[in-house]
């Protein structure tokens, strides 16, 4: 999908996460709850991920999202570091 067609949830999330990953090769947000804003999946590619447990990169990205969170019913991370 274009940027031009991202939802205002899926732009909001993905300012979020440019503002606290400012080393994101690659941040995708996807609005999975057909438009309504209650279900994202992420796919952020970050050099801020090297050396750290799976569980550890999901941690920094819910808390970068943690004001978004609370009005959302579910969150897919896939986080990974750059080849």
């Amino acid at each position: 999908r274009s940027f031009t067609s991202q939802t205002d949830g899926e732009a909001r999330v993905t300012r979020v996460l440019r503002e606290k990953f400012p080393r994101a090769s690659a941040i995708k947000v996807v609005d999975i709850s057909g438009g309504c804003g209650a279900m994202y999946e992420i796919h952020i590619e970050s050099e801020e991920f090297r050396e750290k447990r799976t569980v550890q990169q999901h941690q920094m990205v819910n808390q970068a999202l943690s004001e978004e969170i609370k009005s959302m019913h579910g969150l897919r991370i896939f986080t990974s570091t750059p080849k």
